[in-house]
């Protein structure tokens, strides 16, 4: 039976490195990192992120502020407070909760962040440092990153001699994790929905990272024995033996026969997930310390 990595446990260790990084940086310049979210609208999943990302950064040390806007809000409008809070020098990290309303474009909403402050990692500017492989300069998205930090646990820093294969395609994920990756030294395929024989490319992977939204899609007899699985799908199937109407939540893998195969995986709840708040705490810190003129620390 598998490892099964201890998602809460690595992320509460990333946070206890913010917080003393964002002690010293208050000792020694007296400047508290910044963190501003914005939430257009009312969708109770969003309202529960960041809610979640307000507590965290309080609990880091940070200056949490959160600007909740109108269904309404006009794109103008949005785009003119995200120009105010990259003008703003106590702010030093800004996300934009998605999704956005239909009638803003939220590509050109992430673009407008400076990148600097986009502790998303999702503009243009920091795909391409981390796709030219530039990992010192600028931030990488956090769910790849926390991704990237569990595998990192179980396989080391330098992945040479190792096949990786990522599940998924997407600019969000599955891009940036192939990069990082690759970054490592691994051998790196990059599989999707059109990939021929997808169930053969997987047991091939050393590292099998799953991040298609599929409920259990990726099966025991996928999954290479010795192999290290990360699961980033977030799924809620029914759950009729809990009672009518209840649902729970797996991820991409069946996990309990990939476990039986692998040698260390992620458990959906309580793997990736929590690292992917940690990892913008991480960015926030990272984004803090450039500004201050401090070595940024390492997570």
């Amino acid at each position: 039976m598998a490892e099964v990595i201890d998602g809460k446990a690595i992320a509460a260790s990333v946070i206890d490195q913010v917080k003393a990084a964002a002690a010293e940086l208050a000792a020694e310049r007296g400047r508290q990192p910044g963190l501003a979210v914005i939430l257009v609208g009312t969708d109770p999943a969003s309202q529960i992120y960041v809610a979640s990302k307000g507590r965290t950064a309080r609990e880091c040390g940070f200056a949490s502020v959160q600007h909740t806007l109108p269904e309404t809000t006009s794109e103008a409008d949005l785009l003119s407070l995200v120009a105010t809070l990259n003008n703003d020098p106590d702010i030093h990290g800004i996300l934009v909760q998605l999704p956005l309303p239909g009638h803003i474009d939220s590509g050109r909403v992430i673009q407008a962040i400076h990148p600097d402050k986009d502790v998303d990692g999702l503009h243009v500017v920091n795909a391409g440092k981390l796709m030219s492989g530039d990992l010192e300069t600028g931030l990488i998205s956090c769910t790849p990153a926390g991704a990237m930090h569990l595998v990192r646990r179980v396989n080391g820093t330098d992945l040479s001699g190792l096949d990786a294969v990522v599940i998924g395609r997407s600019n969000l994920f599955g891009k940036p994790m192939g990069a990082l990756l690759l970054n490592a030294n691994a051998t790196v395929t990059m599989t999707h929905s059109r990939t021929r024989d997808l169930a053969a490319a997987c047991r091939r992977a050393d590292i099998l990272v799953a991040a298609v939204g599929r409920p259990q899609m990726v099966r025991g007899d996928w999954v290479k024995p010795g192999a290290t699985v990360i699961d980033v799908g977030i799924n809620r199937i029914p759950a009729p033996e809990r009672g009518e109407g209840k649902t729970r939540l797996v991820g991409d893998c069946a996990f309990e026969e990939c476990a039986e195969q692998a040698a260390a995986i992620t458990p959906v709840p309580g793997g990736v997930g929590p690292m992917t708040i940690a990892m913008l705490m991480a960015n926030t810190m990272t984004a803090a310390a450039r500004a201050e003129g401090v070595p940024a620390p390492r997570f």
